[in-house]
């Protein structure tokens, strides 16, 4: 291997299957003369690229050393890159960046700037075609920030790791000690740019994981495995899980595998992956709450969409769609996040997630395990936008908004006018419930397909599945859309 600082190598090392990984552009340097260069050593010009395996898997993984020219990316060192890209998307496999660079190599200018514009259209070019994942463990500033927004996973060394566009002390009114907007906490829990934080060695297992369950590419799927659970397993209590649907997912997966994505943002909205009968099946979910080892709730949320939920999962399941993962969604949720700051983006948001659901062709079921409220129930895999299934827990409500507010408004002079007005509130809503809310009333018309108890949940999503696996299914002709 190159003679790079032991950090770039040793993360590549943690990385692949041991004794797996083979050097590429071992003997590449710097080729610019400008400011003395040339009198100063670049090995590899700064960054490691070759292939290897993950769990006898194909990949392509680069590697990136601070250590040379303070940790820029010069022309050669982005070529590199490039080239690696060119070889990933030939063979048809994942492409994973350990990231460590300060940015441009300002004594190249135009050169390094033209070679880094070629690596932005590599990745966009690789994008739904072969999985994408960076890791940022140094610094990754500036237009180098745009690299892991152009991949389609992103983890993040919770400690000393850095990404911005703008270093937090050039922003007006901003310091570093008033608000480190380049932090693990800050990118992952605020902007939701990043996936997984963790230690060095906590993330390059991560990562061994997720590309364990990921296809290597659109088209052939090697993401799956044999499955060692009882495929009629009887999960018991699922239904005290109908707030902790992270926890759901965990308890219908094949021996509880869930791998979550975006995990400290947008907390009430959940995205990642499960195991069914082996196949990886994409997850989407509402939460309201999060429970602790005691069972009780850790952490509570309101149970709507939010917009930073929306775009959430919105982007995951343009991801599953693009790499023909299936994908499950567990609904309860009984409206829309209502104050100014949400108002400002919701719509849009609300609309990327309708959209990403109508449109994505491949297999789509929907388990309605509470509320199920307004058009934000629609928006979230609904039947009327494109569900092949959808199944309902016995307890669940389906309809424009929960009963007691639905009777309150229809029935609002009555209630005024009667002597007791709360009795008759209590009777309307009743009365409502069993002709509009009631899950029964929408399986009658169709909008739910089968009412199952939610111990049986994991049996009857693997039969579902299983049913749609050769799924086909063909959206207008056109180039794309544009939402």
């Amino acid at each position: 291997m190159s003679k790079l600082s032991t950090k770039a190598s040793d993360r590549i090392a943690g990385l692949l299957d041991a004794q797996s990984f083979v050097e590429i552009g071992g003997l590449v340097t710097a080729r610019s003369t400008d400011f003395n260069l040339a009198q100063k050593e670049t090995p590899a010009d700064g960054v490691i690229t070759g292939y290897g395996t993950i769990d006898g898997s194909l990949v392509y993984v680069y590697s990136q050393d601070a250590s040379v020219l303070g940790g820029s990316m010069g022309e050669m060192h982005a070529r590199k890159i490039s080239a690696l890209y060119a070889m990933a998307m030939k063979m048809g496999a994942p492409i994973i960046g350990l990231i460590d660079c300060a940015g441009l190599r300002l004594q190249e200018g135009t050169d390094a700037l033209e070679a880094f514009g070629g690596l932005y259209k590599n990745q966009t070019e690789a994008s739904g075609v072969i999985p994408q994942i960076t890791a940022v463990f140094g610094v990754c500033g500036g237009g180098m920030a745009v690299v892991p927004a152009l991949t389609d996973f992103t983890f993040m060394e919770k400690e000393h790791a850095k990404l911005f566009v703008n270093a937090p002390n050039t922003l007006d009114g901003n310091t570093v000690s008033k608000c480190d907007t380049a932090s693990a906490s800050y990118q992952s829990e605020s902007i939701g740019s990043v996936d997984v934080t963790g230690t060095e060695e906590e993330l390059l297992q991560e990562i061994r994981t997720l590309v364990s369950v990921l296809p290597a590419n659109n088209e052939d799927d090697l993401s799956y495995d044999e499955c060692t659970d009882d495929l009629n397993r009887v999960c018991e209590g699922l239904e005290g899980c109908a707030g902790d649907t992270g926890l759901a997912l965990a308890l219908i997966s094949d021996n509880n595998f869930f791998f979550e994505t975006k995990r400290n943002y947008a907390k009430e909205m959940v995205t990642g992956f499960i195991r069914l009968n082996g196949t990886t099946v994409g997850a989407v979910a509402n939460r309201s709450e999060i429970l602790g080892e005691d069972g009780t709730a850790a952490e509570t949320f309101d149970g709507v969409l939010t917009s930073a939920g929306c775009r959430k999962a919105a982007g995951f399941v343009k991801f599953c769609d693009a790499f023909n993962i299936p994908v499950l969604t567990l609904t309860n949720v009984k409206g829309y996040k209502a104050n100014m700051h949400q108002e400002r983006k919701l719509a849009q948001a609300a609309a990327e997630l309708t959209y990403a659901f109508a449109s994505a062709t491949v297999p789509k079921v929907n388990v309605i395990v509470g509320e199920a409220f307004g058009s934000a129930y629609v928006a979230m895999n609904s039947k009327s936008i494109g569900a092949d299934l959808v199944f309902a827990w016995p307890k669940a409500s389906i309809g424009m908004m929960d009963a007691k507010s639905a009777a309150r408004i229809i029935y609002a002079d009555e209630i005024e006018k009667a002597e007791n007005g709360a009795q008759l509130l209590s009777e309307k809503t009743k009365e409502y419930s069993e002709l509009q809310s009631n899950v029964l009333s929408a399986a009658r018309r169709g909008y739910v397909d089968s009412i199952i108890e939610a111990k049986d949940t994991r049996k009857y999503v693997i039969g579902a599945f299983e049913m749609l696996f050769t799924k086909r299914e063909e959206g207008p002709a056109r180039k794309h859309g544009t939402v």
